[in-house]
């Protein structure tokens, strides 16, 4: 049995193998913040099956070369029908960009900065009672608001914690559930506890 909202080839294949694991690349933490923004108010389906023309639109999601895109870029962007062409989400995406890269220089990493204190958290969770947001969405919301990141709501917020791992929310009965059970802890302190 899986998630019942895994139900495309290109959910199914996530939901098994991506949705709920922990991630601790930069770059995947990056696309993931990327994606997640660009999803606001459309299905997870239609961006994952955009997901290959944003890997391509985005040079592989590197923070710093996105951080640098002008003018130009996004007008590349905007026309590129691989990608979500809402001129706010890729606004949101540069930007977030050169939040991303300050944050990796503050703390050495991004995922230095979200895992720090945290390890993975399971959902107890039957079909129709995931949350959309928590308490620690909200935290990570508001700090990541707070150094001036966009499309970073406690509900994106949320959905990228479950996307990278940090909380797996796979439903009772889920073969995928039992494990995410058996994942070891991470690093002690979190940067959001403050």
């Amino acid at each position: 049995m899986r998630c019942p909202w895994a139900r495309s080839p290109s959910e199914v294949e996530y939901h098994d193998s991506e949705w709920g694991v922990p991630q601790h690349d930069d770059r995947v933490l990056f696309e993931f913040l990327v994606l997640e923004g660009a999803q606001a108010g459309l299905s997870w389906r239609t961006i994952l099956d955009k997901r290959e023309g944003y890997r391509r639109a985005f040079g592989g999601f590197d923070p710093a070369a996105v951080s640098g895109y002008g003018r130009r870029d996004e007008e590349r962007l905007l026309s590129d029908p691989g990608i979500v062409r809402n001129r706010a989400k890729v606004r949101s995406a540069i930007n977030n960009a050169a939040r991303f890269v300050e944050v990796q220089d503050e703390f050495g990493s991004f995922d230095e900065y979200l895992w720090r204190g945290r390890r993975p958290a399971t959902g107890r969770f039957k079909e129709g009672q995931i949350p959309a947001s928590t308490p620690d969405s909200e935290k990570l919301s508001s700090d990541l608001r707070r150094r001036g990141f966009t499309f970073a709501g406690p509900v994106i917020c949320y959905s990228f914690m479950q996307a990278v791992g940090v909380v797996d929310d796979h439903v009772e009965g889920c073969f995928r559930l039992d494990r995410a059970r058996r994942r070891p802890a991470r690093r002690p302190e979190s940067c959001l506890s403050r």
